[in-house]
């Protein structure tokens, strides 16, 4: 019905544009009468597409055919709260630990969680999923998470089935933000995962420190103390000369610079170093050296240490969920607490992180899976509600659209500053065509040899190379540099 609304609508506008050149019109105002027509039919059409997208995400799912058993694979509760909050009809076990599970109708929902750490939740995932297809019923592996890191080290498998063997059209899909759907295409051009949520990143400001040293703490007159690498470098001086640090580590700032290469870390099985990840170790050498930053790790002490007013850090680089799930919100001593952050678009635009919902080959739960991809991430109340109870950043345009232009809603840690716009332009420039399976290893292994010609630990960026390269080349031995 859709298709045969289409084609009527683009007969009229053709019609509409034959009748007035017959008539003697004006040749100009045909053709912009015409495309306007034209450019009105393929909006009703994206209208109506739209609408029964939406109403299918909304159907009630047939999982009549479905097994007894959900099992889900994860590293930790961020999904597993997701699926509690906003899938309709689900009942929890525990409504203090999403993790305990729950039921689906008259399905039992499981979770299975194992830390990120030391690479202990992708050697899970290694241990369960080649044999899913002949493991138990109510054994099987139905839905895992990945993050971006190293999705494709699964998608390009036959461990992962493509969306389109659920039932899910590209339509349905066609309001996401197409970096999301980059990350988890694989080698032959099939989607493997759906994310429910966008992670754009930018500069989040300590408001108290920007008042001291810019004289103001709105977003404007911060941008323009960041607007470039060199704006900012001149900026970091003044914040160090006020008492503060730039950024708690000099870690803070790597994925913004990892996030614009040109080259990926592998080409061809060699490891690279690309020219932007070059000049990230240049800015932070200068910067350690200049105490301007420190040298700590990400999550460690001295990086969250710049959550408290004591801390005196005047910013941090990350998405929503850095905002609303890592600063500390819960802690009353802290700045989110108080809504002491801003944010603001930074130097450059970045994207970190982000979980992908995938579903494994041998689930014997295609018709449950299917649906929990577009219940959280095509319904777009859902969506709605994911931003306004969560916080989240979700991958639905319209949704985010409207959230931006909402007057009411304002992110409590950023003192009430509705920053969703920002974060929405963002999203749409990200460019993922430079990820490998090996980011996450390549990225670690860096950033520890770089740690050590930093601290002075290594005496020659060119010794610490040497160094990134031998822990890579023990990490996946079949590269070479």
């Amino acid at each position: 019905m859709r298709k045969l609304k289409k084609v009527m609508a683009l007969s009229l506008a053709l019609a509409m544009g034959a009748s007035l050149v017959a008539c003697g019109g004006d040749t100009a105002s045909t053709d912009t009468e015409a495309t306007e027509a034209t450019e009105a039919a393929e909006e009703t059409e994206a209208s109506e597409e739209s609408e029964a997208n939406e109403e299918t995400a909304k159907a009630e799912a047939d999982l009549s055919a479905d097994g007894k058993v959900l099992n889900i694979q994860c590293w930790n509760d961020e999904f597993a709260r997701r699926l509690t909050a906003h899938y309709p009809g689900y009942e929890a076990n525990d409504p203090d630990d999403a993790t305990a599970g729950g039921k689906i109708g008259d399905i039992e929902v499981k979770f299975t969680v194992t830390p990120s750490d030391d690479n202990a939740y992708q050697n899970k995932l290694d241990q369960v999923l080649p044999g899913n297809a002949d493991a138990a019923d109510d054994d099987k592996v139905d839905l895992f998470l990945v993050e971006a890191d190293y999705a494709l080290k699964y998608v390009n498998t036959d461990l992962t089935k493509p969306v389109s063997d659920l039932g899910i059209d590209d339509s349905e899909l066609s309001a996401q933000y197409k970096y999301t759907k980059d990350i988890v295409t694989d080698s032959n051009g099939n989607l493997k995962g759906v994310s429910w949520q966008g992670c754009p990143g930018v500069l989040i400001y300590n408001r108290e420190a920007a008042k001291e040293i810019l004289g103001a703490d709105d977003p404007d007159t911060v941008q323009a103390a960041v607007s470039d690498w060199d704006t900012y470098n001149e900026t970091a001086k003044k914040v160090v000369e006020a008492g503060y640090k730039m950024t708690a580590t000099a870690n803070d700032t790597f994925r913004v610079f990892s996030d614009n290469v040109s080259t990926p870390w592998v080409v061809d099985g060699k490891i690279t170093v690309d020219d932007n990840i070059k000049k990230w170790v240049d800015m932070s050498k200068e910067q350690v050296d200049a105490k301007i930053c420190g040298t700590g790790d990400l999550w460690g002490d001295e990086w969250s240490a710049g959550f408290y007013p004591d801390g005196k850090v005047f910013c941090y680089f990350g998405p929503a969920w850095l905002i609303d799930f890592c600063m500390a919100a819960d802690d009353s001593a802290s700045i989110a607490a108080a809504g002491g952050w801003g944010a603001t678009e930074g130097p450059q635009g970045f994207s970190w992180g982000g979980t992908w919902i995938c579903a494994a080959e041998g689930t014997d739960n295609p018709a449950l899976v299917a649906d929990i991809i577009r219940k959280l991430t095509v319904d777009t109340d859902i969506m709605l509600d994911i931003v306004k109870q969560d916080n989240d950043f979700v991958n639905n345009k319209p949704a985010m659209e409207q959230m931006a232009a909402d007057s009411s809603y304002g992110d409590a840690v950023l003192g009430g500053q509705n920053a969703l716009a920002m974060f929405a332009a963002g999203a749409d420039k990200i460019d993922k065509s430079n990820i490998s399976e090996y980011d996450q290893g390549c990225t670690e292994s860096f950033q520890a040899a770089m740690k050590d010609y930093f601290e002075g630990n290594t005496a020659t960026y060119e010794e610490a190379l040497d160094a990134f390269y031998k822990s890579v080349t023990e990490k996946y031995p079949e590269l070479t540099y």
